[in-house]
This record gives structure tokens, sequence and C-alpha cells, in this order.
């Protein structure tokens, strides 16, 4: 039906076909973690220690402000794997049709907020006013990219839903080379600082969506939309909100706990919003492997939840959990044992190096919890449970409050609590995701 390379996950081995989407999938979140990593280092490095802080402030709130654009990007994949299962591909030509109404709106919306409201919420996070300037220049520079962002994701959603995720990779790795470039040549030549980190990401984003489209709408018989199927369709529409709304709420509720997490971290001082900053970072790293597994996930239990096949989606959670217990006896050792090392990589300080290797290992422990909420967590996504995001994203915001704000406050804990609550509320929010799969809602869902 296209010229990409779609893959059929309906049929042969659950864990190759897992295993095969997972790897470029993989590679492809390690490359956009370059971004981030990229600011954190050239930041922190030849910049300042508060030029770290500030742009570690801004990215739960970022987070905040993207994830309505990435909610419903991923909604239009869920629908587009349904569907392609079902061999529906009219139906996939009119959902990508209106995915590009809605993901206007909800880009621009977002974007025009964030900028008029990057720094009163910056100071109502406490952030010191050492850093404020800064932060808020970052924050407000890289939400002009959120309508780059949902349009990239848009579209790498719809590749991996067709089954491609190698396509999306070959896009990231030339934007994240650009983008490590542009950092170099922005902060080391032209002494921008900030806002020339943040500039250089935006760019990036800008020139990753016109690739990535340049090929859809040549490459990909789906994109290729004749204008009876360009109109707006209120079915359609409501289907993706229906799917979209439930999962960015989701992030926009994860991302709030984080928030509410990164106001207790600022009380500490700069020193430990430097260290956080760094395991953050670390944590993001290592969680790409979980969260390409978890699309996978998600689009091999489109795929099977459009062609009826509920037995082959319980297969599949079994691989997924196999791969990342194997992962996590690779990475854990690694970050536990190494952790000095990892932070020098960052700063030079060695009281953040202190902090943030502690904090580390603190963290290492409980990745097996972590794994554990992505694997379930992209097999429902798949199967189109909206109610199960909501209960994921109100248990993280619940447990992330209520345990940051306890164990800061234990003598034996103090500011280490910090860690051990991001640990804790693993912990729940995996038994929560397990608990939601053992029901067999999933079974009940499917395309209308």
């Amino acid at each position: 039906m296209s010229k990409t390379r779609s893959v059929d996950m309906t049929v042969g081995s659950p864990i190759k076909h897992l295993i095969s989407f997972t790897v470029p999938l993989f590679f492809g979140y390690m490359f956009q973690q370059v971004y981030n990593m990229t600011d954190s280092i050239i930041v922190g490095r030849f910049v300042s220690d508060k030029a770290l802080a500030a742009t570690g402030a801004c990215g739960s709130l970022n987070f905040l402000f993207v994830s309505l654009a990435m909610g419903l990007a991923n909604g239009v994949g869920i629908i587009v794997s349904q569907y392609f299962g079902a061999g529906k591909h009219e139906e996939i030509k009119k959902t990508i049709s209106n995915a590009f109404y809605v993901l206007f709106g909800a880009a621009l919306l977002a974007t025009t907020v964030c900028v008029f409201v990057a720094r009163p919420l910056l100071k109502f996070l406490s952030t010191p006013d050492s850093i404020l300037n800064d932060a808020a220049l970052y924050l407000a520079t890289t939400s002009l990219g959120i309508l780059f962002i949902a349009l990239y994701n848009m579209v790498a959603a719809i590749l991996r839903a067709l089954g491609d995720s190698r396509t999306p990779l070959v896009f990231l790795i030339i934007s994240a080379f650009l983008n490590v470039f542009m950092d170099l040549f922005f902060v080391l030549f032209l002494n921008l600082g900030v806002f020339g980190v943040a500039f250089a990401t935006v760019v990036s984003q800008l020139l990753s969506v016109i690739i990535s489209l340049t090929y859809a709408f040549k490459k990909v018989e789906h994109f290729k939309i004749d204008k009876s199927k360009m109109k707006p369709d209120k079915r359609i529409i409501g289907h993706i909100f229906r799917l979209g709304i439930p999962m960015a709420l989701q992030s926009s509720m994860i991302s709030i706990s984080l928030i509410i997490l990164q106001k207790v971290v600022n009380t500490f001082g700069t020193t430990v919003m430097s260290a956080y900053t760094i395991t953050s970072r670390i944590d993001n790293l290592i969680s790409q492997l979980y969260a390409s597994l978890s699309m996978a996930l998600t689009t091999y239990a489109g795929q099977n939840k459009g062609a009826g096949k509920n037995d082959r989606i319980s297969q599949g959670l079994r691989s997924g959990f196999l791969i990342v217990f194997i992962y996590n006896l690779i990475v854990i050792p690694i970050c536990f044992f190494l952790s000095p090392q990892i932070s020098s990589a960052f700063v030079t300080s060695k009281e953040v190096i202190s902090f943030s290797s502690t904090a580390m290992k603190i963290t290492a422990v409980n990745y097996f919890f972590l794994a554990a909420i992505y694997v379930p967590r992209g097999l429902l996504n798949g199967c189109g449970d909206a109610a199960f995001s909501m209960i994921n994203g109100i248990t993280e915001v619940i447990c992330r409050i209520v345990f940051a704000n306890l164990f800061t406050r234990l003598a034996f804990l103090g500011v280490y609590g910090i860690w051990w609550a991001a640990g804790a509320t693993w912990a729940v929010t995996s038994v929560v995701c397990l608990i939601r799969y053992l029901s067999g809602h999933w079974k009940k869902l499917g395309i209308r």
C-alpha cells in the first residue's frame, strides 16, 4: 500500500517483531536525548553551573507544554495502527488529514500560553533569582519549537503505526548532529549562552520537520491524500481527541508532578538543582529503551487489536518484560559503579559530582520498577485504553507529591529523599499498571 517499510505485526514471532522495531526506535530516542544531553554538557562546562541549573529548571515545564501536542500525535498513531491492522487504508488517509488540523491548533495554543506564563511559573516554582532570567529565556525560546515537535512526532507516530521505526531514526540523526554543531557554534563562537543552546534546538527541530514531511508526502502512499479526504471529519477528529486528550492529560499530570518535585528541589539551592538536572538527564537516557519498547508495544498491540488478536497481545507483554529484564542487568551496574565518572562529564564541581553520584545510585536500584511501568502502559495505550491513561497520570501526581514532601522531611534521608521519592513513585505506579492489565478491560476495546 505504501513505499515505506510497513511491517504487519499481526503475524510472526512477537519477540522478533518487538526487537526489530525497538532497536532503531531506541537509537532514534537516544539521538533525541542528544539534544538535552548536549545542552547540559555544553552549558555546564562552557557557561556555568548556574546556567546548567537554569536549563534544568525548565525541563518539567517544557514537558508540560509539549505534552498536549505529543499526546494528540500519539493518539493519531494508535488510530492509524488499529486501522492498519484492520486493513482500512482509506480511513488512515482521513485520519492523517484531520490530524494536521488538530495538531496545528493544539501546538499554537501551547506555544502562546508558554511564552506569556514562562516567567510567572518559574517564580511560582521558587526558582532562585540568580538563574531566573536565564531560565525564563530558555523556556520561552524552546517553546517556539512546540509546533515542530508536534508535526515531527505526528509523522513519526504514523510511520511507526505502519510498522516503520527506521525512517524516523534517519530524521533524528540528521537533526541531532546539526543540533550539536549549532550548540557549539552559538555558545563557543558567538557566546550566546543559554539562548544559543535553546535556539539551536528549535532550528534543528524545524529542519527535522521539513525533512520528515518531505519524505512522507513523496514516499508514503497514505500521505497522498486527495481533496475529498481533506475536509474536516467530526467523527475522526472526535476519535483523535478521545484517545489523544487522555494521553495528553496523562503526560500533563506527570509533568505537573515533576514540576512540584522541581519546586522541592529548588528549595535546596543551585548545587542540588545541578545534581538533579544531571540525574534527570541520565534517567531520561536510560529510560529510552523502556520508551522505545513501550512504543513498539503500542504499535504491536494496536495492529493486533485492529485484527482482533488478543492472544498475540498477551504474548507481546511477556516478550516485553523479558527484554527489559535483560537490559536492566546491563545498565544498572554501569550506573551504580561508574556514577562519579558519568557525573564529571557534565560539571567540574566536586560538590555537584558527589551529590549526583549518590543520587544516581539511588535511582539505579529502582529501574526495575520504572521498566514495569513502560511495558504494560505501551500495550494498554495501543489497545486504546484511554481511561487507563488518566489513572496512570493521577497515580504519578499523587505519589510524587506525597513522597517528595514526606521523604525530604525525614532526617535519615534528607535531600536524597528527592530521589527516593522518584523510586517509590515508580514502584506504586508499576503496580497500578499491572493491575489494570490483569483486569482485562483492554480486551473489550477496539476501533469504531
